[in-house]
């Protein structure tokens, strides 16, 4: 895409209230994390686990995962570093379906959720936003499995609809790679960024990208 191209299509998903304040459109998509790149050579010894605040832990297998209801997911991510990318498809696992379909049965005082990631990475979120539909546990990004860069096996995806129907937006984040764990809490948990400066709450709309100077 040409800069002039981009910055028509930049103009567009502005005029349509789409493009958070301080973000620029990319045709791109960015790789950022901190730390080392998980490399699988199996996933023969893969496993997601819920735990915590829920009626029964639940451990699933690479193979035990990918049997759960699937979905699809069109969304617009914004990244703290001000790109957003828009009309992005995602195929995985949807929380809501799984809390609904009773795969997760969380108990009454289960508030928050924080994901659990290779190398230790967290990040944190309350139980009612990952029930909005623009949040998956991915496994594919365009049809196609993630690549180990942007999260391969499973990551979670978080981002807005095209017509803003959803009640919470945040920063991507507040989607973890690599994932391996959710666990339920009745207290909220600041992750790694948000120990480290970043704000708890990551609303893009709002600009809330840091609790502090750096």
């Amino acid at each position: 895409m040409s800069i002039f191209s981009r910055r028509a299509k930049e103009s567009e998903v502005a005029s349509q209230n789409r493009l958070p304040p301080g973000q620029s459109l990319t045709e791109r998509f960015p790789v950022l994390h901190y730390g080392p790149t998980p490399q699988y050579a199996t996933l023969e010894s893969w496993d997601l686990r819920v735990f915590g605040l829920v009626e029964e832990d639940v451990t699933w297998s690479w193979e035990e995962f990918n049997k759960l209801p699937r979905t699809d997911t069109v969304m617009d991510i914004h990244c703290v570093t001000r790109w957003s990318k828009f009309d992005t498809l995602w195929s995985g696992v949807a929380m809501k379906t799984l809390i609904d379909e009773g795969f997760i049965k969380p108990l009454p005082e289960a508030k928050y959720v924080i994901q659990h990631c290779e190398h230790g990475y967290t990040t944190n979120t309350s139980l009612e936003f990952l029930l909005q539909e623009t949040v998956l546990l991915a496994t594919h990004f365009d049809g196609k499995p993630l690549t180990p860069e942007h999260g391969y096996p499973l990551r979670v995806t978080v981002g807005s609809k095209a017509d803003r129907s959803e009640r919470e937006t945040k920063y991507f984040w507040k989607g973890g790679k690599w994932l391996r764990g959710l666990e339920f809490r009745a207290k909220d948990e600041p992750g790694f960024w948000e120990v480290n400066g970043y704000n708890n709450n990551a609303d893009p709309w709002e600009e809330e990208r840091f609790s502090r100077r750096w």
